[in-house]
């Protein structure tokens, strides 16, 4: 009796100390979950996102880590199709049981994981999107940048003083993209201004281009507002200067400004693009240093993209408050050091937080792809 007691107790006391480990913490390590597309539509993109937060974590690792675990990054190819990465994200939370979740590459990919988040009560961390819908206040979504709003005000911006006034919009006729759209209306309402035409785009996949170009061109418009994935945005400014519309073309920082040029090529030049961090060739920064140091460790080669360094900054974040949570982090924990980060200056670019307040940055800059494939701002 008194052996199978003792038994008992010892079975509970196991039971009670596994359950009171964090979800995704070990003696050894922290692990952080991600759904990207590192494959299909928008690829370059996910890979982009995974490399610069590597890049951070294997700097972090090398010098001991965090409390002496090593940060490890769990990420699982969503092909840029919705239903995997809701699925993925199942996967990570409630069968693998990540710490929290890091850099999805979109609204789209990112709002099926919010349910989830919600009630495992997960931390989810640098969303790679400025959309409105992920920007509505929740207690476990943190966003590093600033918004596609603040963009486009900022593009809407830049033109409208130059007495510019014709202005055309593309967009996806989603949720995601009509909140473009109406955050273009706005900015150009605020100046007494309305859009001459649009062109919307109802299949993310295969967009109708042609018509796309056609749409547009009907407004014989000065200025073209991008907000749609590199591919799309890249097809319609090659077919719309070879249809001869000569107007200024501008995107917002959806496509990922590195992705974007590539996919142009020599036919990008003068394209304008909003940016969420500064050029990762700004070496005066000191965030941009350290940056290029790590990525060229990463990948071997020097492949720098204002998208690898956005998620950098992210994972250096992360870390931050991994450090302030403490040697026995929690979930909770981890939240409420983000929650009292004010004024993080990470080199060059600051991040502040608060408890009612989860948007990380309102910093925007406007940079132009130049003839050799470098921006120029």
């Amino acid at each position: 009796m008194l052996k199978s007691a003792c038994l008992t107790v010892t079975l509970l006391a196991f039971a009670l100390g596994a359950h009171a480990q964090p979800s995704g913490v070990s003696a050894s390590g922290v692990v952080f979950g991600q759904s990207a597309p590192l494959t299909g539509a928008n690829a370059e993109l996910g890979n982009d996102i995974r490399n610069g937060a590597l890049a951070y974590f294997r700097k972090v690792n090398e010098a001991g880590g965090v409390h002496g675990r090593r940060i490890e990054l769990v990420t699982l190819d969503d092909a840029n199709q919705v239903p995997r990465a809701e699925a993925n994200t199942k996967k990570l939370v409630e069968e693998d049981g990540v710490f929290a979740l890091f850099g999805y590459a979109s609204a789209t990919l990112s709002r099926p994981a919010l349910p989830i988040v919600e009630k495992h009560r997960v931390p989810f961390l640098a969303p790679f999107t400025g959309a409105d819908p992920m920007r509505v206040f929740n207690r476990h979504v943190y966003n590093m940048r600033a918004s596609y709003a603040d963009e486009l005000e900022k593009i809407v911006d830049h033109f409208a003083p130059l007495g510019i006034s014709r202005f055309s919009i593309v967009y996806y006729d989603d949720v995601v993209g009509r909140e473009n759209l109406t955050a273009v209306d706005r900015a150009l309402k605020k100046r007494g201004l309305s859009a001459v035409s649009v062109a919307s785009f109802k299949d993310r996949a295969k967009p109708d281009i042609e018509a796309g170009v056609q749409a547009v061109a009907k407004g014989a418009p000065d200025v073209v507002i991008l907000t749609t994935l590199y591919k799309a945005s890249a097809d319609f400014i090659k077919l719309a200067r070879r249809a001869g519309l000569a107007a200024q073309v501008a995107s917002n920082s959806f496509p990922g400004a590195s992705p974007l040029a590539k996919e142009l090529g020599g036919e990008g030049a003068g394209t304008i693009v909003a940016t969420v961090v500064p050029p990762p060739t700004k070496r005066s920064l000191p965030v941009v240093q350290e940056y290029q140091a790590a990525i060229e460790k990463q990948l071997g080669r020097k492949e720098y993209s204002f998208t690898s360094l956005e998620s950098y900054i992210g994972a250096k974040v992360a870390v931050e408050a991994l450090k302030r949570a403490g040697p026995r982090p929690t979930r909770e924990a981890f939240m409420q050091a983000l929650d009292n980060m004010k004024g993080l200056d990470t080199g060059g670019y600051v991040v502040s937080f608060a408890p009612g307040d989860h948007n990380g940055s309102s910093f925007v800059e406007l940079t132009v792809i130049g003839r050799d494939l470098k921006f120029n701002y």
